[in-house]
């Protein structure tokens, strides 16, 4: 029986939710022709919806839960239950950024020199609050798409556009004069839901193994023999998320040590644990890390 009714979002953020559910045990197909994809959990309805839109059907209860940015939590002044906060994007593990740009060879240097100019982007409400703020009168209007072609073009004096490493902004001759806010993913849940134990504890679930997921991104587990009169040089090399489990083996003298690490160091230390005694060295991939 589905218990629970989970959005997924649609575009720039399809694939690398369904990469991440996966990474956290759940497979999601999706069709070209459905906007309804199945997953390998009886518990659980999946709907795919734009992110921009997620918040507002998860506030209303037609969906239950839902996968989206702050950012779009923030535009539609949504009122949702934050489950978790999921550290991923389109391309990178960071938070994105929503900036207002303009030509590169603009004379608009700070957000004061938009008094009376006009803004183009998709974040209309929260943009306008911003601004708003800031006591600077501005004209923001919605933008459709190609938003940074309409200041190249002239059509508009900047824009607040959403940017990860700020790579295609600079590709199309802009600069960024300043960030209104950061975003990240977050797993949403509607008051109701959230109150009902059967479904929170499902979402506690997904939740929990969301998180186990990418926390373990980047990271390796170690395997080492040492003898025990090395045993204090080896942890002195060894950094960990805890410290490292150690244990006896059946061999007198001798040591076992695992650890988990970033993948990064791996190369650097592998060698320094050899030249100073260790043996039996496994590395091993991780799929979840709960704290």
């Amino acid at each position: 029986m589905k218990i629970l009714k989970l959005g997924i979002p649609k575009g720039s953020l399809q694939n690398k939710t369904i990469e991440v559910f996966k990474m956290a045990g759940f497979n999601i197909y999706v069709s070209s022709r459905s906007y309804f994809p199945t997953i390998d959990d009886a518990g659980i309805e999946v709907t795919l919806l734009r992110a921009q839109e997620m918040a507002r059907y998860v506030e209303e209860g037609v969906l239950d839960c839902g996968i989206t940015g702050r950012d779009w939590v923030l535009e539609n002044n949504s009122k949702v239950v934050t489950l978790a906060e999921l550290l991923y994007a389109k391309q990178t593990l960071n938070p994105v950024r929503w900036v207002v740009a303009v030509r590169a060879d603009s004379k608009i240097k700070t957000i004061k020199d938009l008094r009376g100019k006009r803004i183009a982007t998709e974040l209309v409400n929260y943009t306008k609050k911003y601004f708003k703020k800031k006591k600077i009168k501005i004209d923001v209007e919605f933008s459709w798409g190609a938003t940074e072609f309409k200041v190249t073009s002239g059509l508009v004096d900047a824009i607040v556009d959403i940017t990860e490493t700020g790579a295609s902004l600079k590709a199309n001759n802009l600069r960024i004069i300043d960030t209104i806010c950061e975003s990240k993913t977050v797993f949403i849940a509607n008051k109701k839901a959230a109150g009902n134990p059967l479904k929170a504890k499902k979402m506690d679930h997904i939740s929990l193994l969301l998180k186990g997921a990418l926390q373990s991104r980047d990271k390796v587990g170690l395997k080492l023999n040492i003898k025990e009169d090395k045993l204090n040089t080896i942890l002195a090399l060894l950094p960990a998320l805890k410290r490292p489990t150690i244990s006896f083996l059946t061999l007198k003298g001798w040591n076992a040590i695992e650890v988990i690490l970033e993948e990064a160091e791996v190369r650097r230390l592998i060698p320094i644990l050899k030249e100073n005694g260790a043996q039996g060295i496994i590395e091993y991939p991780l799929n979840k890390v709960i704290y």
